[in-house]
């Protein structure tokens, strides 16, 4: 009986020890399975993305020198690059030449003929009206004398022939003299002027070409990366640097159209950046695209339900945010 006793508050002990851990256990299967039912919202993560400019050559060239680096700020009008072309200075060259030849081909016909062979057009004039004066007198000799009987009529037909042929020379003569009196034709004037225009095309499209030899910021940005460096072959359209511009910058964001509550253009943001110290920022929603790749489809179930479409969303800050720099994380965790 004495055993009995002192085993008895023992098993009390033992039991309440058991039951409690029984509804501890079955606490914390209810508690997991209500964390199974209720996940944790995941927050809604984004990019920071920039725009960027990429500088690139009209023409191929080697680069002759690179005066900025990485991580530069740069000024608008600021010289990224240098480049050397011979190819190029040879076809000025070329270009300068022909429109030289042009503009002299244009002062030759707009000056006419010189004044020797004026002077020689109008002794040529000269000389074919006295021959033909001459042959006319000995036709009309002729021509009496064989009225008379005295001369053939073959002696009569050959002196006239000989004087038509005399005036006719004498009227070529004073159309070359005319003619260099006159100069050149109006449509030999044109053809030459429209010869001066496009040789002179010709070189503003060269030095059109010259001038991007120095390739030079268009606006005030920072130097991201660059791609080719002094002595490298640049290829036309081949970007040599990329410029990113930190005062245009945005967020993207990838979301599911099943995740799209609250999602419009136009709605507001409010996000942290955890590498500025989970610093608070405010977002506005204005562009919503869906994605072009196929991956971005996802079906809802296995065997049966719809496919869900990923959509591209960028937002934009609305207040300048410093330090904010492209690739960084952007956490968005309610709606």
């Amino acid at each position: 009986m004495t055993t009995t006793r002192e085993n008895s508050p023992k098993s009390i002990v033992a039991g309440i020890v058991g039951l409690l851990v029984l509804l501890g256990a079955l606490a914390f299967i209810g508690w997991g399975l209500w964390l199974a039912y209720h996940p944790a919202p995941v927050p809604l993560q984004g990019q920071v993305e920039a725009q960027t400019i990429n500088i690139s050559p009209k023409i191929s060239a080697r680069i002759a020198t690179l005066p900025v680096r990485e991580g530069q700020a740069v000024a608008a009008g600021t010289l990224l690059v240098t480049l050397d072309s011979p190819e190029l200075r040879a076809k000025l060259a070329q270009a300068g030449a022909v429109q030289a030849g042009a503009d002299a081909k244009r002062d030759l016909v707009d000056v006419g003929a010189r004044a020797e062979d004026i002077r020689a057009a109008k002794a040529n004039w000269d000389k074919a009206t006295a021959s033909a004066e001459l042959a006319d007198k000995t036709y009309q000799r002729l021509n009496t004398l064989h009225k008379e009987g005295l001369v053939s009529l073959q002696r009569n037909d050959e002196a006239q022939t000989s004087y038509k042929a005399a005036l006719e020379t004498a009227l070529a003569a004073k159309a070359q003299y005319d003619t260099a009196l006159t100069g050149a034709r109006p449509q030999e004037k044109r053809a030459a002027g429209a010869a001066v225009l496009q040789a002179a095309g010709g070189v503003a499209e060269v030095d059109a070409a010259a001038l991007e030899l120095a390739l030079k910021a268009p606006l005030a940005a920072e130097v991201d990366k660059v791609v080719l460096h002094p002595g490298e072959l640049a290829g036309a359209g081949f970007p040599i640097l990329t410029l990113v511009d930190l005062t245009d910058i945005w967020v993207v964001f990838n979301i599911r159209e099943d995740d799209f509550a609250g999602i419009k253009v136009g709605a507001p943001l409010n996000g942290t950046v955890p590498a500025l110290g989970n610093k608070p920022v405010r977002f506005v929603i204005d562009t919503i695209s869906p994605r072009g790749d196929y991956a971005t489809w996802r079906a809802t179930r296995q065997s049966s339900g719809y496919d869900v479409r990923t959509f591209e969303v960028r937002a934009r800050p609305q207040t300048t945010v410093e330090g904010l720099r492209p690739g960084m994380s952007v956490l968005v965790e309610s709606r």
